[in-house]
């Protein structure tokens, strides 16, 4: 499945629209509003809760975003629900929810966290919230992953979806994987394998030979994460989109 051309038609927000001066969390509802209304697509991280639910919400801890402690995956989604962001009365949105709040206005991009820990192949719960979470979806939507063994399974589970592969330059101080992983990861080997038709890339590491192979064979490119006028400049010369954060990326006519 190709991506829908609203993905490169607007910048899409990283977290959504988020800016804690102004109460708006990453990933909240109230950031997702904000990137409706100014009409950007919207990029958006899911992980598991305990019972099996798509929650929206980046990290695997609590603590940075919250002022609960533990594993996200240690709690229960009507419990994660009631854990108020931190700066912000909303609790932690369910990914039904964020969906039915976009409703199809904007591109929305969601990226499914890496369960396995490793990149590896202990991967299928949160990969089975998000495809019933995104069945009969009418708006533009696509699902992306570092890890490409949950790419693949996306691709069993919900082959009319756009799925594509978040990518780095993995550098190994970055990571908490081996210089063996990171290597191979780097190299992009399972784009053709999982069924992608985009990557999200490392927007430093753009210019690498594997990005304008890709390119020139007709994947799309996204870059993550830009935060400047200037570094949006440099990145579309390669990147046939952005996503953002810190500013505000200006709409393309």
């Amino acid at each position: 499945m190709l991506l829908p051309q609203g993905f490169r038609a607007v910048p899409l927000a990283h977290r959504a629209l988020h800016d804690v001066s102004k109460g708006r969390i990453e990933n909240s509802r109230a950031a997702i509003r904000a990137a409706i209304a100014a009409g950007y697509g919207i990029e958006i991280d899911v992980q598991l809760s305990r019972d099996g639910a798509a929650m929206v919400f980046h990290d695997y801890q609590l603590d940075r975003l919250t002022h609960a402690r533990g594993a996200i995956r240690q709690q229960a989604a009507a419990d994660l629900k009631a854990i108020a962001l931190r700066g912000s009365d909303e609790g932690i949105p369910a990914l039904d929810e964020v969906m039915a709040l976009v409703a199809g206005q904007v591109p929305l991009l969601i990226e499914l966290k890496d369960q396995d820990g490793a990149m590896g192949p202990d991967v299928g719960p949160l990969e089975r919230a998000v495809a019933e979470a995104v069945a009969g979806y009418a708006g533009d939507v696509a699902v992306m992953s570092f890890n490409p063994h949950s790419v693949a399974l996306m691709q069993d589970l919900r082959p009319e979806v756009a799925r594509g592969i978040t990518t780095s330059a993995y550098r190994p101080a970055d990571w908490p994987l081996s210089k063996a992983r990171c290597d191979q990861l780097r190299d992009i080997p399972d784009y053709d394998r999982v069924g992608a038709t985009f990557v999200s890339h490392e927007v430093d590491d753009l210019d690498t030979p594997r990005i304008a192979e890709l390119k020139a064979q007709g994947a799309s490119i996204c870059c993550w994460t830009v935060r400047s006028p200037e570094q949006e400049a440099a990145a579309r010369k390669i990147a046939d989109n952005i996503t953002f954060e810190g500013y505000l990326a200006p709409l393309r006519a």
